[in-house]
């Protein structure tokens, strides 16, 4: 083994050890910038050494789009669905079926049953072969590109053993959280609970969407019966799969009466919330294989398991009123005002309606009783109307035609249910597009939080973000609980945040469509806000990950008169507005053979890295794109260049060797 292959071993060993203890232990050992290092280190190495990239490399985290939908997979031993029980009687019931069966005193194992996707693991001499899904049982779907993305699982096991893993796949509440109130600013129709969202995330064609998701996993069994391990019962199983970097759920008891299993199952229905995963109740299983394969099974399940379920989280209430909120893009959302109470451990006393096509599909009216839930534990929702409880008294709700806040009138924009403001002067939206303004990720204003500016706009301090930049000390400190020192460290946040690179300023305008990574593209094209203001539909789609909706989006925003003025006024306050990032000088850019150009490195390069040749290719105006499409101006083909080449002579695209670059790049 020669240094650099021992180099790309020992990276190996050290991130999938830090990510075992970020993603599966929780226990952190190195910072996250140690991590990164690492990570760059071997991405180059891998670039400039392909045939050193492994199946397992942690670099291979997200594979390639999935282009036919999902191949179909048999699965060796059916993945079974568990009976159910609903209450102490139906466990009692199944202990003595076993009892009845078995000769000796069984001994429970019971687990949190996660709300979630189940999957399958196909571990071949250590290495992470395949994930698929449960599909009806017998047959699933390979989802392996989709199950790489899942931080917790890894791609090689400690050991060079060859195993069948099964598990569940789910999405953390707070990543649940995260993904609706997303979808929220983008007007799309949110996931009912954790479970769909971790199971259509799982179902992407595109692995990257997955990835982005956050999801989880914890491993509940082997598909085997452990002989190749010389295990003999489910305990040691889970151990032996934790022992090989798989995660399993630590919340697990080895109980040895149904006493003790309605123990575990009153605590945990109690700590059910207390968790970061959704769970819908306990799973008891048989510890002994032996039993178990004594038990054997029905046509769908085995006798040896059953899952309790939690009762319902529902209770009826009534609605008194329904409440209009204006988000930060302008979306008019109904919220059912009801009579507080408890669910799921708090006091509800709102419930999202959705918008207007869920109230009329479910023929919600004000003064109905209904049944109402969290979703996924977090956002309370209405369930269902209890029409028999009606007494002819209840008014059927009809949204309104004009803002609530503003009074514009409303358009619901072609292909989406939601309602819109669209005008910019609209209080609501501009009290949420200052808070957004603030927030860290795009202007970072410390310390002006949405309580603050409530406080302002209550006041009549301000009306738009450019009044931000003329609040004085004397200003603030009238606000409440706002102390001389805070208002002092608030002026002068806002006078650092002035100083900001122009897309942050972009991001922080909440121009629809246009988050954090476009903000940064448009603004290292264009330089300055007068340039991109001018920017024509034509110009801004011919830039690489610049997509016709977010063109669409910006062309828009700057017609409106109110925003050219808001733009001078923050000019005049003293912001930025420039790119102050790495800037190409214009005499360069008129000479460059990339300058514009959408440019693809297939094969192997032997004097440059990948990286290198990328940063030279987008240093001289290039845009450097993953695949070849009929947008792509320049192919540029190293050695052993295989059907990305092929697509771009099919395509008549101009296509260079390496010493071509090299040359242009020093011309």
């Amino acid at each position: 083994m020669d240094q650099l292959e021992q180099r790309v071993q020992e990276l190996h060993k050290l991130l999938n050890d830090y990510g075992h203890a970020y993603y599966v232990l929780d226990d952190p050992i190195v910072p996250d910038a140690v991590y990164d290092q690492y990570l760059h280190e071997l991405i180059a190495l891998e670039e400039q050494n392909p045939d050193l990239i492994l199946p397992d490399s942690p670099t291979q985290r997200v594979g390639s789009i999935v282009s036919e939908g999902f191949k179909k997979v048999t699965h060796a031993n059916p993945m079974l669905s568990l009976s159910n029980a609903f209450n102490e009687g139906d466990l009692r019931d199944f202990d003595k079926r076993i009892q009845g069966i078995i000769d000796e005193t069984p001994t429970y194992i019971c687990e949190l049953k996660i709300d979630g996707l189940a999957i399958s693991l196909l571990y071949e001499d250590g290495l992470l072969k395949r994930g698929a899904t449960r599909g009806d049982g017998t047959i699933g779907e390979d989802i392996t590109s989709n199950i790489k993305t899942i931080r917790s699982i890894p791609m090689r096991l400690k050991d060079s053993v060859t195993l069948e893993a099964r598990g569940e796949a789910y999405m953390p509440k707070s990543s649940f959280a995260k993904l609706n109130e997303d979808r929220t600013a983008q007007a799309e129709v949110l996931f009912a609970n954790p479970r769909n969202a971790a199971a259509g995330s799982l179902r992407q064609l595109d692995p990257k969407i997955t990835a982005s998701r956050n999801l989880s996993m914890f491993v509940y069994g082997m598909g085997g019966d452990g002989e190749d391990q010389n295990i003999d019962n489910h305990l040691d199983a889970l151990g032996f799969m934790n022992t090989q970097g798989l995660p399993t759920n630590k919340e697990t008891k080895k109980c040895t009466s149904i006493e003790e299993v309605l123990s575990f199952i009153e605590e945990w229905t109690e700590k059910r919330h207390d968790i970061p995963y959704e769970i819908d109740g306990i799973v008891i299983k048989v510890n002994d294989y032996a039993q178990q394969e004594e038990l054997g099974f029905t046509a769908k399940s085995p006798r040896f398991a059953i899952a309790y379920k939690f009762p319902a989280e529902e209770v009826v209430t009534q609605i008194i009123d329904i409440d209009l909120t204006v988000g930060r893009t302008g979306v008019v959302t109904p919220t059912a005002i009801l009579v507080p109470a408890q669910v799921a451990g708090s006091t509800v006393q709102r419930a999202t309606l959705h918008n207007e096509d869920l109230i009329r599909e479910k023929d919600i009216r004000i003064g109905d009783h209904v049944i109402i839930r969290k979703a996924g534990d977090i956002i309370p929702e209405v369930v269902s109307v209890i029409t028999e409880e009606r007494k002819g008294t209840e008014e059927p709700y009809k949204m309104p035609t004009h803002c609530p806040v503003c009074e514009s009138e409303l358009v619901r924009i072609e292909e989406e249910v939601a309602l819109r403001c669209v005008n910019p002067q609209c209080p609501a939206q501009i009290q949420e597009g200052i808070y957004h303004f603030a927030s860290r990720n795009a202007m970072n204003i410390d310390g002006l939080g949405e309580k603050v500016v409530e406080q302002l706009f209550r006041e009549q301090l301000i009306k738009d973000i450019s009044d931000l930049y003329k609040l004085t000390v004397d200003d603030l400190v009238k606000l409440e609980r706002m102390g001389l020192k805070s208002a002092t460290n608030l002026v002068e946040a806002l006078e650092v945040s002035k100083a900001n690179s122009m897309e942050r300023v972009l991001f922080g305008l909440g121009i629809r469509h246009i988050g954090e990574k476009a903000a940064k593209i448009l603004s290292a094209n264009f330089h300055s806000f007068e340039a991109l203001m001018k920017a024509t539909r034509e110009e801004l789609i011919a830039i690489f990950e610049i997509g016709e909706k977010m063109a669409d989006s910006l062309v828009t925003y700057f017609e409106q008169e109110e925003v050219q003025l808001l733009i001078e006024r923050l000019k005049e306050a003293g912001l930025t507005l420039q790119y102050t990032g790495r800037i190409i000088d214009a005499d360069v850019m008129e000479n460059s053979p990339f300058a514009g150009k959408t440019v693809v490195l297939t094969g192997k390069l032997m004097q440059l890295s990948r990286t290198e040749a990328k940063e030279k290719i987008e240093s001289l105006g290039g845009k450097v794109a993953g695949s070849v499409s009929k947008k792509t101006d320049l192919v540029i083909a190293g050695e052993e260049a295989g059907s990305k080449l092929e697509k771009a002579t099919s395509l008549g695209i101009e296509v260079w060797d390496e010493q071509k670059l090299l040359d242009s790049i020093a011309e």
